[in-house]
């Protein structure tokens, strides 16, 4: 659907930007944004927002310049890249500043949903849950929370949110992301920037742009048109720059030819001369590839180290092959940054405390509002009467911690779902525990190994080392997995002479816990092995901290009695609750969409044996459920962060309402999705991706392929029911308005996000949507209770990107204008025209 583009094409379309994005307010609605302003027109002035309250610009430049003419070329460089903490809080990166000027140290800390240094930090829901709440306000509480702990933990910058949209249900971030839908990515993007930023703390938006993927990220070419790069990926950056966000990730792949970081078009064209950003430019991690090529393209900052501007900037200047305002202008930007949060006079606010308490209840409040009922068969839900007094509580996580939170390195407070529900079910309820399948393993038995030794809990001393070899007798042939547990650095296994643990831990590879309860990083290997000795060797090392690992094991035996005893424990009991995870993270993408391990085996084997199972998903993305017919219900809970388990209580006993919705369609099986089939999409060809589906991007492709998904985008069920009236639309303010009336017609109070959508143009020869996503509300009603709901659609929802102008174009003509619960019901439909004025 959109056209391939050379990289001299590239040039052109990205340094022609538009109108800027109306940021939404409460509730989705937007404000008209006329044309010929916003953020991104000829005469408005940069944005201003997202931050504390800063000194007039020109007393900032005032004070920018004066500190310039005192640096010398070293400290000026020195402001340009990364360097070792030597007082590290546990972040990511750190800046040492100018002490004799008075400019500070800069500590920089992992914080999408939670700020991730050595100290305990609040672990929220992954942004992705956030978002099925379908509420900015919410989103504006998160980026609070964000940044009072991340000032209260001693940084100054975080390096979140994530803006780019859910493109493939395989990337493995896709939990750190928003939705795959451009307007409700841009919308919760720029309340995060302006939550955190309210606190002082200064945002940095990635990752600028395309980042859609974890295999050949570092690699890929990606190639996209015109229009699809405006239209969807750009949406949620320049939502960012007019929220005045102070900083931007360049990503580390290549756009349309180009590095990112390299891109002068991205950088100066697009980002800074038509959006009229004015805060800085940093890398990716180690993603900087070069000095010259970078500096004169617009990337102000390399981390985390000074690869390429540490010595060889400085010696590029003094070369004539950088000039030194070039590297001015790279410094005033970080500075005027930095002043316009008060950190270069001490206008900034007193770090506050940490306030634990108040971000737990955000945390929950979160992950309640967030939660998505899929399935809700009979009344499986909420759990009611004799259902509520008998419970099998299945799955590795229902007892456990690890997996629950979601936030590598983050550690909050975190409670075991079994925990949570024996407490709300009371003691006169009989709550039954199954393991259902042995992620972590068991011991090795003794009685195998020769000499004997206990592999279970080793402790290897700081600068010592340990080494075992001797025999491994099995008496019979089977399918073993085994498993190593360790903190630092890996041990080394080997048995039969092979290494069975090679190469770098990828966090989240193969979909199966990769943390165990403990926090030790856990490995694994499946191999069939035949009766007899077998020669095992490990040799493991203190390093300089002291090292812990243990060897673990399951069997094909031990599986089949894990599911025996599930299924028991299901038969005793009256309901189910029954959690799934997929573990997935930086690194790696997901190698399949179903759930991994014998897990899918396991759900049907209890479905079977109870039909009144829920399933509680704990995963990052898009799953798809050839199980989902046996069951009663099914719960999508993401990364739920350190209160999903008692959020998940109150969700499953009726104490609170699922009032999430998907802001990622759930694919029917592995081939009918945007990225299914066609490798050139995804994940590349010899280096080159296409962006092939043009601006056909989530739910707009499975409209115009005519694709039925498993479950739509928006889709979520209610404890209650409800019924649409009333549609009304006419013109307002340079848009439209829609009026419809949403009543309640159940028994029970509920919370309901209602959706609006928008036809095509039939004025517009371009590509347009069958439906786009043009605004929405999220209320609460009491049973029997009615409520008028408005919402505004703006002259850019209104509009398309003409590659051939280069610029918006009003899509005029009688277009059509549906509301409902998700981008698949939509009872309401009415039509209006659109005129330009």
């Amino acid at each position: 659907m959109s056209e391939a583009v050379s990289r001299r094409s590239a040039l052109r379309l990205l340094g022609a930007a538009g109108a800027a994005l109306g940021a939404a307010g409460a509730g989705g609605c937007v404000a008209t944004v006329p044309p010929g302003t916003g953020p991104g027109s000829a005469t408005s002035p940069p944005p201003e927002g997202g931050g504390p309250p800063g000194a007039p610009r020109p007393a900032r430049a005032a004070r920018v310049d004066a500190l310039l003419e005192r640096l010398t070329l070293e400290e000026k460089t020195a402001l340009l890249h990364g360097r070792p903490d030597p007082a590290s809080l546990g972040q990511a990166g750190y800046l040492p500043g100018v002490p004799r000027l008075g400019i500070p140290p800069l500590r920089l800390a992992e914080g999408t949903a939670g700020v991730r240094v050595a100290g305990p930090a609040t672990a929220l829901p992954a942004p992705v849950l956030l978002a099925s709440a379908f509420d900015p306000e919410l989103a504006r509480e998160y980026g609070r929370v964000l940044g009072r702990e991340g000032r209260a933990l001693g940084q100054d910058i975080l390096l979140g949110p994530n803006a780019n949209l859910i493109r493939t249900p395989y990337a493995g971030r896709n939990a750190q992301r928003f939705a795959e839908d451009p307007r409700l990515t841009a919308d919760l993007v720029a309340q995060v920037i302006r939550g955190i930023q309210d606190e002082g703390l200064i945002a940095t938006v990635r990752h600028f742009a395309l980042r859609n993927q974890e295999q050949g990220r570092g690699t890929v070419d990606v190639s996209i048109g015109e229009q699809a790069l405006h239209e969807t990926e750009l949406r949620g950056f320049e939502a960012a720059v007019a929220a005045g966000a102070g900083a931007v990730m360049a990503a580390d792949h290549k756009v349309n030819g180009v590095h990112a970081g390299e891109s002068r078009p991205l950088l100066e064209e697009l980002l800074r001369a038509r959006w009229r950003f004015d805060g800085w430019v940093m890398s990716d991690w180690n993603a900087t590839r070069s000095t010259v090529a970078a500096i004169t393209a617009g990337l102000d900052m390399e981390m985390p180290g000074g690869t390429h501007f540490g010595e060889p900037l400085r010696q590029a200047v003094r070369g004539g092959s950088v000039s030194e305002p070039a590297v001015d202008q790279a410094v005033r930007r970080i500075l005027g940054t930095l002043d316009r949060f008060g950190l270069l006079d001490g206008r900034a606010p007193r770090r506050p405390p940490r306030d634990p308490v108040a971000g737990a209840r955000t945390a929950r409040r979160i992950a309640t509002a967030g939660a998505v009922l899929l399935r809700n068969e009979g009344g499986t839900l909420p759990l009611t009467g004799a259902a509520a007094r008998s419970i099998a509580v299945i799955g590795p996580i229902g007892a456990g911690t690890s997996g629950a939170a979601g936030v590598p390195g983050v550690r909050g407070r975190v409670t075991a779902p079994l925990t949570a529900i024996k407490k709300r079910a009371g003691r006169t309820a009989t709550v039954r525990y199954a393991l259902g399948e042995d992620v972590h393993g068991r011991p090795l038995p003794a009685g195998l190994l020769t000499p004997a030794v206990d592999l279970d809990d080793r402790r290897i001393d700081a600068g010592r080392s340990w080494s075992w070899t001797g025999t491994f007798t099995l008496p019979a042939d089977d399918e073993w997995t085994l498993l190593v547990h360790y903190s630092g650095q890996r041990p080394d296994v080997r048995l039969d002479g092979a290494e069975l643990f090679p190469g770098p831990a990828q966090p989240g590879a193969g979909g199966l816990l990769g943390t165990a309860p403990d926090g030790l990083t856990v490995r694994r290997h499946t191999l069939a092995l035949k009766a007899g000795p077998h020669r095992l060797a490990v040799t493991a090392r203190g390093g300089a901290g002291g090292r812990r690992f243990r060897l673990r094991h399951t069997t094909k035996a031990t599986r089949a009695a894990d599911l025996a005893e599930a299924v028991r424990a299901a038969k005793a009991s009256r309901s189910v609750v029954l959690f799934a995870h997929e573990d997935a993270a930086e690194g790696t993408d997901r190698a399949g969409l179903g759930l991994p391990g014998g897990q899918p085996q396991l759900i049907e084997a209890v479905a079977a044996a109870n039909p009144r199972t829920t399933v509680v998903l704990h995963t990052s993305s898009a799953t798809t459920m050839p199980w989902l017919a046996g069951t009663g219900a099914v719960l999508q809970m993401y990364h739920p962060g350190q209160e999903g388990a008692g959020a998940t209580a109150d969700l499953l006993f009726g104490d609170a309402e699922p009032g999430g919705r998907l802001t990622q369609t759930f694919p029917a099986d592995e081939r009918a999705h945007p990225a299914g089939g066609d490798p050139l999409r995804y994940p590349g060809v010899g280096g080159r991706e296409e962006y092939t589906e043009g601006i056909q991007v989530g739910h707009r492709w499975y409209d115009v392929q005519r694709v039925a998904p498993l479950f739509p985008f928006g889709h979520g069920l209610s404890y209650t029911t409800w019924q649409y009236e009333q549609p009304a639309v006419r013109p307002e303010g340079g848009g439209l308005r829609v009026e419809f009336t949403v009543r309640n017609t159940g028994r029970r109070r509920g919370t309901e996000v209602a959706q609006v959508y928008l036809g095509p143009s039939p004025d517009l020869k371009l590509a347009q949507a069958v439906r786009a996503l043009a605004g929405y509300r999220r209320l609460t009603l009491a049973p029997g209770e009615a409520r008028r709901v408005t919402v505004d659609i703006d002259r850019r929802t209104l509009s398309s990107w003409d590659p051939g102008r280069h610029a918006w174009v009003l899509g005029t003509g009688r277009r059509e204008v549906f509301v409902g619960r998700s981008s698949r019901e939509l009872p309401l439909r009415t039509k209006t025209v659109v005129r330009s004025r």
